[in-house]
Parts: structure tokens; C-alpha cells; sequence
């Protein structure tokens, strides 16, 4: 029996993962822009966030939540972290009991410094939540490029049920029961997305990009380790190979809103000339309350920080990391 999927959430990610899963089960999408439903429904198509893409033909979009998600056997959450609430509420009297609830969005609440699952629990108690994560850059996974995914979630059983729902082509999805570790991956790469961004714009160099990743690799690791996450997480596809790809490529929303600094632009005209959000700007001000509540180290995410929001240029940022005690790699610096 093939499960039916009701995905919340219409733009690049939340649609690519849509015409994946449409491959293998039912599945309805919701967006909130009427042309976007209309344009899915009559064309397969969804230009705004994936030019020339051809959407697989049997996914159907809708504008109505309940209509989404009513009779689903999964529901993924394809919203931004600060809509997740909001949206999940709005749903939550048309989803049936025990219905698993799978998240996409790469960030933490800026309001209850929460993650994803957690937010889900609390408004779906009884509820199997996860999340798909891992170097999933969408364009490229769309057009059927191979790519690896992680399905965290503490249910081995269902993460497994539904390797078969999200995999596709050369789409590889893998499970992790580290659910603590693989979001913690997704949402605090971002920051090096961003401050890797910052170093390309400027053109800091190969050499500069290569030592932001590692030693950012250090500090996620450091932080994820304190709040609960597996080691082993952070070396693999929601670590590390996250962290490299949405470091690496300008298809990275994070990356080209560095990019964008590294030249010279304000935040504000960045944020107001992009379609969709860049989780990272909003992660980095919840990081830094973070790492003082855990007492962990983590320079790299202080200098982007005072970038982002205390008015810093990216030289100070980097004058600042230059400026810093060097330890043994091993430890914190």
C-alpha cells in the first residue's frame, strides 16, 4: 500500500521533495500563492523557484491545509523555521493521530531557541516527528543529479517505511537515529555558508574558504555535542557533507547572501532582493544565545554575528578570527 503524502510549503526544497515523492505515493502540496497552485496544476511547473524544471505530472497542489493534509499518511513540513508554528497550528485539526511528521527547514525557533522536532512535539504530541536532511542543494537534486539525504528519527521502524517514500533516481536516503545531531547539523551550517560567502565575496581565497569549513566543522560539533548530538553525525551527510556543500556552491542561499556582503551590499537589500529565506541570518542571532547558555567557544559564528547585526565589515571579521588565541586543534579556537 502505497503511503499518501500532504506537503506543506511551496518553494524550491519543499517543491522538489513534492516531485519526488509524487514518484513513488500520492501527494498534494499546498502553497499559499493561488498562481503556484495553478501553476502546478496546469502546467507542472513552479518557474518562480525552479526555472525550467518539469514537475513529476501526477503531483496535485492545493490552497487549502485541510485539503493537504487530511487524508495523509505522512505530512512534511516544507514551511521556513519561523512559519513552522504557525502553519503546523493551522493544520493540526485536520491531521489523523499518529501520522508522522517529517520537517525539511534548516533552523532553529528564534523566539524558544528550539528545533524543528521539538516545535512539532510540542504542538503534535503522539506524533512520530523527523527530519530529511543532509547536502541536498535543490535545483540539482530536481534536475537528477545523485545526491545522499539522511532520514533522522528515533523509530528506526518508520524512518525505514519511509527510505521508500522520499528516495528516488539517484536521490540516496539513508537513516540516522540522531535526530539531535542531524538537525543541529542543518540549521548551524549555515552560518559557515554565510561567513564562506563573506570570504568568496571578498575574494579571501581557496585557502581562507578551506579554513573557515574545517574549523567551522569544529565549533557546530563542539555546540552539538553539548546539546545532545552523536559525534559520528557530524562527520557525516548531516555534517560535514552538509556543511561543504552549502559552503562550496553558489547555489546556496546562505552563500550568496555572504557573497553578497563579501561585495559590499547591506543585509537589508540582500534579504529584500531574494525570493526565499536564507535560514543562517536568523540561526546565527539563536546560535550566539546558545553558545553562552552551553559555554562553548565558537569565534567564527561571533565575528558573522557582529557582521549581521552589530554593523562589523567582513575585515573586522576576519581581523577579529586573525585576533583570536590560537589553541591545538583539538580544542576550542
Amino acid at each position: 500500500m502505497k503511503l499518501k503524502v500532504g506537503l506543506l510549503g511551496g518553494g524550491s526544497w519543499g517543491t522538489t521533495v513534492a516531485s519526488l515523492t509524487a514518484k513513488n505515493s500520492p501527494t498534494i502540496i499546498w502553497a499559499r500563492n493561488p498562481k503556484t497552485v495553478q501553476e502546478i496544476n496546469e502546467y507542472h511547473t513552479n518557474k518562480k523557484y525552479l526555472p525550467n524544471a518539469k514537475l513529476t505530472s501526477s503531483l496535485k497542489a492545493s490552497n487549502s491545509i485541510k485539503e493537504t493534509v487530511e487524508n495523509a499518511d505522512v505530512i512534511v513540513m516544507g514551511v521556513p523555521s519561523q512559519s513552522l508554528r504557525k502553519v503546523l497550528e493551522e493544520a493540526k485539526p485536520h491531521i489523523r493521530p499518529w501520522v508522522p511528521i517529517i520537517n525539511l527547514a534548516k533552523g532553529l525557533e528564534i523566539s524558544t531557541k528550539m528545533r524543528m522536532t521539538e516545535v512539532i512535539k510540542e504542538i503534535m504530541p503522539g506524533h512520530p516527528t523527523g527530519v530529511l536532511t543532509g547536502p541536498n542543494l535543490a535545483k540539482e537534486i530536481h534536475f537528477g543529479k545523485a545526491a545522499a539525504a539522511v532520514i533522522a528519527m528515533v523509530d528506526n521502524t518508520i524512518a525505514k517505511r519511509l527510505q521508500s517514500v522520499f528516495s528516488s533516481g539517484l536521490f540516496r536516503v539513508y537513516t540516522n537515529n540522531d535526530v539531535i545531531g542531524c538537525e543541529l547539523g542543518g540549521a548551524l551550517k549555515n552560518i559557515y555558508a554565510i561567513a564562506t560567502g563573506m570570504g568568496d565575496g571578498a575574494n579571501a581565497g581557496d585557502n581562507t574558504r578551506s579554513a573557515l569549513i574545517t574549523r567551522g566543522l569544529a565549533e557546530l560539533t563542539r555546540l552539538g555535542i553539548a546539546m545532545g548530538g552523536k559525534k559520528s553525525t557530524f562527520s557525516g551527510l548531516a555534517g560535514m557533507g552538509d556543511l561543504v556543500a552549502t559552503c562550496s556552491s553558489s547555489k546556496s542561499r546562505n552563500h550568496h547572501v555572504g557573497f553578497q556582503i563579501g561585495q559590499g551590499k547591506s543585509l537589508e537589500q540582500i534579504i529584500d532582493e531574494m525570493n526565499e529565506v536564507a535560514e543562517g541570518v536568523k540561526t546565527t542571532k539563536v546560535v550566539m544565545e546558545l553558545a553562552k547558555e552551553y559555554k562553548i567557544d565558537m569565534p567564527i559564528t561571533e565575528e558573522i554575528y557582529k557582521v549581521l547585526y552589530k554593523g562589523n565589515s567582513v575585515n573586522d571579521a576576519f581581523k577579529g578570527l586573525i585576533q583570536y588565541e590560537v589553541g591545538s586543534e583539538k580544542e576550542p579556537g
